[in-house]
């Protein structure tokens, strides 16, 4: 049991919650006039008043649930308020739901998840019908992927820094890369990668988003072609590929893309350079020892055959000279697709080889572009390697020698700035605005505050390149987020743990648990760094985020006009507008034009005839912001969302006859009950209505 609270400490408590603009009401028997203005003071960062009632009343409450004084000072931190908004969004992975999600910092409260990979009814993304436009573009092969596993999240940057345009995110299961519009927080476009069936190093920016950066994972026999293991050397590659962004269309532009072949080592994650090393981007790799695993033929597995080695290779691409190659049409054509080959990046100067510490698994650029920290799993450092001493290795030719396929390797002592002992696992790291730099500790389950040099070194009291706290997270933490911490100005304040396990964190939910996102408070400088927030993700597995001041966002309210197509993201002269609502024919074509308004559809009675094609366009003529309807058709997998002003268009067989009751499916007024309707679909001459059959559930015990 924690010791009970003084009225001494909880008084401490209470002010310096005053004075960050929260404040505790725990007396219920004031006017409301009196709490009204000591709110109001509270939000113009006044000092506040506190009732002796106020204070007894919180100390109770602290000692009846064995609260301390931190605890009291972290939900100060993190309260928001009703009505309040949150300054910073967390855009998340959703790992193996396939999707996005947003949350608010500092309150941790999910705001919405966003749809990308996966149909997902309440947003009525995939629900539109056999050709529904959302399952067509998850089709891989020809056959439907109706899931992904998101990993990295990217915000659009400009100079650098994030400028809340657009959101892209890699799905590691299919190599594909989802391109979300943060303006109606929506995916537009999902383009599947060629070379590869799977990805890992998805998705990363160039600092204006001229290009987004897919790195690959597991080497294969690119353009899905087929090689035994025993060929591995000769037949598997990797890839990297560049996405050309078209920021204006707000799609990547498939016509102006490519990839790089590159050894096949197990590429990992990427970061783009920035201010100092702009022009460059960088890989992790591992299994630069190309073990082939096959335990089960007495071979030693992937783990071990893939950590042999004490070195793997920090990849350093010229993208800049890589667009020029590419634009030279200094390419192969693998599936369809350019692909600069391994020996021209070589004879162009387009790829070196650094030596890392085995089996590294982040690689970061600092803001100022000067410094690509690596964090070597096996190792307890972190390297630090200097952009400058890159370049001038490479101008000098300062090489230890080359790989197997005659990539040059500089001289590690040659680009090295220093390595810094920070604990067991390290994975990733991020920055502030105080010259600290963050790094996850896997296997401590602790985050590692260390300070950086340079020009960093006169922003913090510490000696450059030394380890300053580490704050236990509960547990095995694989990526961290800092608030705006992979730009080129970090705001400090927060930092997200990502931690893989929650065990003893929250109830029980069976045996599998949910992760668990805490938020530090990284505000102060030195030591101070505690942990002020437990979220539990109970969906899916997220692996990494990004933190955008939420004043940047310039999301809408409601669409710019009514009749707006949020696929074209303009007006769509097919949407039709109230007066015009009705059902046409042309032969077995069926037009119907609908408009949804509180609380009815109108028409209300739709009658169509067995086999005929049915077009069905419907407008949200509301105006006003979350007045939003939805419009189902049970039987036919039809399930939509209407925001205010929205155009949607869906397309079916009327294969089923029968009367089908159609409904709005968001709660939207007194009488959401009666906004519904029914579409009659008529049998041909011999054919009965359509009876459902029903499903056999599973015995139970």
């Amino acid at each position: 049991m924690k010791n009970p609270i003084r009225t001494s400490m909880a008084c401490h408590a209470v002010l310096a919650a005053a004075s960050a603009g929260l404040l505790f009401s725990c007396f219920a028997g004031e006017a409301n006039a009196q709490e009204n203005r000591r709110r109001r003071a509270a939000q113009e960062g006044k000092p506040v008043e506190l009732l002796p009632e106020q204070v007894a009343g919180l100390t109770k409450i602290a000692n009846e649930r064995q609260l301390n004084v931190d605890d009291l000072m972290a939900a100060a931190k993190t309260f928001t308020p009703s009505g309040r908004h949150d300054e910073y969004v967390l855009f998340s992975s959703g790992g193996q739901s396939g999707q996005v999600f947003a949350i608010g910092v500092p309150s941790m409260r999910l705001l919405r998840s966003i749809a990308v990979f996966t149909p997902e009814s309440w947003q009525g993304y995939g629900f539109g019908g056999k050709d529904d436009h959302v399952i067509e573009s998850l089709k891989v092969n020809g056959t439907p992927v109706l899931w992904g596993d998101t990993h990295h999240p990217a915000l659009s940057e400009t100079k650098g820094d994030y400028d809340g345009q657009f959101l892209f995110i890699g799905d590691k299961a299919n190599a594909r890369v989802g391109v979300i519009d943060l303006r109606d927080w929506e995916t537009k476009q999902v383009v599947k990668n060629p070379l590869t069936i799977s990805d890992h190093g998805a998705a990363f920016v160039t600092p204006n988003t001229e290009y987004v950066i897919e790195g690959g994972q597991y080497a294969t026999v690119l353009g899905y072609g087929y090689a035994p293991p025993e060929e591995y050397k000769k037949s598997y590659r990797g890839m990297v590929t560049m996405w050309k962004f078209d920021r204006a269309k707000g799609r990547i532009d498939l016509a102006n893309s490519f990839a790089l072949e590159l050894p096949p080592y197990w590429q990992d994650l990427a970061d783009a350079g920035k201010s100092a090393s702009d022009g460059f981007f960088f890989i992790n790799s591992f299994n630069v020892e190309m073990a082939t695993g096959g335990a089960e033929k007495g071979n030693p597995p992937f783990e071990a055959g893939a950590s042999k080695r004490d070195m793997d290779y920090l990849h350093i691409i010229d993208w800049r000279k890589a667009e020029a190659a590419f634009r030279a049409g200094k390419v192969k054509k693998i599936n369809g697709f350019p692909v600069i080959m391994l020996e021209t990046s070589i004879a162009e100067g387009l790829l070196y080889f650094a030596p890392e510490p085995k089996s590294p698994h982040g690689v970061d650029v600092t803001p100022n572009g000067q410094y690509m920290v690596v964090a070597g799993k096996l190792d307890p450092h972190v390297t630090v390697y200097s952009i400058e001493k890159v370049k001038a290795a490479i101008a000098a030719k300062k090489f230890s020698g080359s790989d197997e396929f005659g990539v040059p390797v500089l001289d590690f002592d040659a680009v090295k700035e220093v390595q810094v002992e920070l604990g067991l696992g390290p994975l990733h790291t991020q920055f502030d605005d105080k010259g600290y730099a963050y790094t996850s500790l896997f296997l401590d389950s602790a985050v590692a505050r260390w300070s950086l040099g340079g020009e960093y070194a006169t922003m913090h009291p510490e000696q450059p390149w030394k380890l300053v706290q580490k704050t236990p997270v509960q547990y095995n933490i694989g990526h961290l987020c800092a608030a705006e911490g992979d730009t080129v100005s970090p705001d400090g304040r927060f930092l997200v743990s990502m931690s893989k396990w929650s065990v003893d964190r929250f109830l029980t939910t069976g045996p599998l648990l949910p992760q668990n996102f805490q938020l530090l408070d990284i505000s102060q400088t030195g030591t101070t760094m505690p942990v002020i927030y437990d979220l539990p993700i109970g969906v899916g597995e997220p692996h990494y985020c990004q933190m955008i001041k939420a004043d940047k966002l310039k999301s809408w309210k409601v669409y710019p006009e009514v009749g707006w197509n949020t696929r074209t993201q303009q007006l769509d002269a097919n949407a039709p507008k109230q007066g015009q609502e009705g059902v046409t024919r042309e032969g077995n074509k069926v037009l119907v034009k609908m408009t949804a308004v509180r609380s009815h559809f109108l028409p209300e009675h739709v009658e169509v005839n067995e086999g005929d094609e049915v077009t069905w366009r419907i407008t949200a003529v509301e105006t006003a912001q979350d007045a939003t309807h939805g419009f189902c058709i049970g039987a036919y997998n039809i399930n939509l969302s209407l925001e205010p002003g929205e155009f949607e268009e869906v397309r079916f067989i009327a294969d089923r006859p029968g009367t089908y009751p159609f409904y709005c499916t968001e709660f939207c007024s007194a009488l959401h009950l009666e906004m519904m309707g029914y579409l009659h679909v008529k049998p041909t001459a011999g054919h009965a209505a359509a009876v459902p059959t029903t499903g056999t559930s599973r015995d139970s015990k």
